[in-house]
């Protein structure tokens, strides 16, 4: 698709957007803003926004994702309580990092089940682009987990997951959720600097 025709189509799909997607966009963007403020609003913004978007990605046939926002919205429960933990409780948690085997591990599992959940939906032709649908989901089930555990590496992660993320949807014509996951991939930046710092600020006090 032509650059501008992508920007024709994503207006006309502005002008004709749903309320309900403009309010989904609008949460995801606070939620990850407040993530990288760790404040604990994040959570409730991010269960709002996933909700919608689960009935909205299963409307337009793309299961994986309307599952992958359902899970989500369980772990915007565990997130809000995860965080919710007083500092001084053995359950609180801090910015941290993790080793080299421990993140050849996360991609490796990441990979497989990508390859296996990929393989079984196109056999069926049950996802318009089943590997890299099922590559989005995998990808961001096992890193919302790590975001949610405060590990610094998770918003790397997150600059290859939206990335990949905006091109599902510009294949299936989610316009303005394009738009978010260019804020996103920003955001992310932001949050790895901002968490980054933190953690350093730990190390030296």
């Amino acid at each position: 698709m032509e650059t501008s025709n992508f920007f024709d189509e994503a207006l006309t799909a502005l002008a004709a957007l749903s309320g309900w997607e403009a309010i989904a966009t609008l949460l995801g963007i606070a939620y990850v803003i407040l993530a990288i403020r760790q404040s604990i609003w994040a959570w409730p913004s991010a269960f709002v926004s996933t909700l919608i978007y689960t009935i909205l990605f299963w409307q337009a046939q793309l299961p994986l994702q309307s599952l992958l926002n359902a899970y989500y919205l369980a772990m915007a429960v565990y997130g809000f309580w995860l965080w919710h933990q007083p500092p001084q409780s053995d359950k609180a948690i801090q910015v941290h990092q993790q080793t080299f085997g421990f993140h050849l591990s996360f991609l490796l599992l990441g990979s497989l089940l990508t390859w296996g959940i990929g393989s079984y939906l196109q056999s069926g032709n049950y996802s318009a682009a089943p590997y890299l649908d099922a590559g989005v989901m995998i990808f961001s089930v096992l890193n919302t987990y790590l975001m949610a555990r405060k590990l610094l590496e998770n918003w790397l992660y997150w600059l290859v997951i939206n990335s990949a993320a905006m091109y599902l949807y510009w294949l299936s014509g989610f316009y303005l959720t394009i738009v978010m996951f260019m804020l996103y991939f920003v955001l992310a930046i932001i949050g790895y600097l901002t968490w980054r710092k933190e953690l350093h600020a730990q190390k030296t006090a």
